[in-house]
């Protein structure tokens, strides 16, 4: 490698910009490009005009600026096979093969995997029209989860309370094509009641790094109330599970899952993201995805104290070292994230409001990370439903928590709403969905 190594990372969000400022912040001063990035990034990043989704441009683009890695942020580029269209023209993706994104892309087919395993996860019916769904749910006992097999921005979740609420979801996805065809087949899973983890896991195809685990808040308003969205904050280290025990639990569910893969000829190299419910009888699986999730990455991102580039090159390339196999990648002290969303959201949000306080001095642990953000006339205007992440890293949760919520009062916007529990301790037994 001559010179500073050249970094993409596509997507335009939170992640991405947490991304971009994880590799900006790197000792080999990558020259770092995101595409198609926002506003709020391009102090950290040259921001490239071609969509996440826009494989032609985005592999055109890599087969002449040959980056030493393009990081692969979104689902939906994950899902039409990125990866692999980089792979044609030998540039390395931290991000998996679109065979192996399914375990995000299908949830039926996750749930499939997981089962033949014997992975810990809900038990589940899958439905392929509204009649069946219904016959399913006859005589059920409520509440029960209804996901949409495909993927659907954080919207494809409803925890039903009662039956009705259950034939709305399957009226709007499978009758009225709501979702398009994600919710053309349904999964329909037993409630778990808990308490909820993200494990996030580097890897290569064979050797894999955990990252600390953190605490996804999905429900729009606090007390966990209210639709599901695409996540309204976040913590690492989570309260629970233990370091230790978060280790007992990738190495449960990675090591089978990567040999299963293997044995199918995928090798997955990049994130696998498992959502976990902590049961009374055990963590049980709810969900794969195939990338960093948001607002996860920005927390886990910002305690890493080791580089993350090399980490990131080596998993790309199948080159984790084996010393580091079924370890944490080093971190240290807590973060708290706080989404700020435009008014509307998660279901209509309104946008072009002005955003003020963007600019205010940000003493060290504070950092703003930009998503829904667009610039006009001089200045930032929201352009998106989640707008801003505010993380705060501090030595402990409490701490990163009260110095994010005093970052937030910095920011303004029209119609601002976020939520005022992310982090909090939450009330022993009480259900998470």
């Amino acid at each position: 490698m001559s010179g500073p190594p050249k970094i993409l990372v596509v997507g335009s969000g939170g992640r991405e910009h947490a991304l971009v400022r994880a590799l900006h912040d790197s000792a080999e001063h990558p020259a770092v490009f995101a595409a198609p990035g926002n506003p709020g990034m391009e102090s950290e990043a040259t921001c490239v005009p071609i969509r996440a989704t826009d494989l032609a441009a985005l592999t055109g683009w890599a087969a002449r600026e040959k980056p030493d890695l393009v990081i692969i942020g979104p689902d939906s580029a994950l899902a039409i096979g990125l990866a692999d269209a980089l792979a044609k023209v030998s540039v390395p993706a931290l991000g998996p093969v679109r065979a192996a994104a399914r375990l995000e892309s299908s949830k039926s087919f996750a749930k499939q995997v997981l089962q033949e395993l014997a992975l810990p996860t809900a038990p589940y019916r899958v439905a392929h029209s509204a009649a069946e769904a219904k016959r399913i749910l006859a005589g059920a006992t409520y509440p029960v989860v209804l996901k949409a097999d495909g993927l659907a921005a954080g919207k494809g979740v409803v925890v039903a309370e009662r039956e009705s609420e259950a034939f709305d979801a399957i009226g709007a996805w499978m009758e009225r094509g709501e979702l398009g065809e994600s919710g053309r087949v349904l999964v329909i899973e037993d409630f778990l009641r808990g308490e909820e983890a993200s494990l996030l896991v580097l890897t290569d195809g064979e050797r894999w790094m955990l990252f600390p685990p953190a605490r996804d808040h999905k429900r729009a308003y606090d007390g966990d109330t209210g639709p599901n969205t695409g996540g309204m904050g976040a913590c690492a280290p989570a309260r629970v599970p233990s370091a230790q025990d978060a280790i007992a639990i990738a190495r449960r569910i990675v090591d089978p899952l990567l040999a299963e893969l293997r044995a199918r000829g995928i090798l997955y190299r990049g994130i696998l993201y498992f959502g976990l419910m902590l049961t009374p009888s055990g963590p049980m699986v709810l969900e794969i995805n195939a990338r960093f999730g948001d607002p996860e990455a920005q927390v886990v991102l910002p305690l890493l104290d080791e580089d993350a580039l090399p980490l990131f090159l080596a998993a790309a390339r199948g080159s984790l070292p084996p010393d580091r196999h079924g370890t944490f990648v080093r971190y240290a002290g807590a973060a708290v994230c706080v989404v700020l969303a435009a008014p509307g959201y998660p279901k209509e949000p309104h946008t072009g409001q002005a955003i003020e306080g963007l600019n205010h001095a940000r003493p060290h642990g504070i950092r703003f990370y930009c998503a829904g953000v667009d610039r006009r006339a001089g200045g930032f205007v929201t352009s998106g439903g989640r707008v801003l992440g505010v993380t705060a890293r501090a030595e402990t949760l409490e701490r990163a928590r009260e110095a994010a919520y005093e970052a937030v009062s910095w920011i303004r916007f029209d119609g601002m709403q976020y939520r005022r529990d992310i982090a909090a301790v939450l009330q022993p037994g009480r259900p998470i969905s």
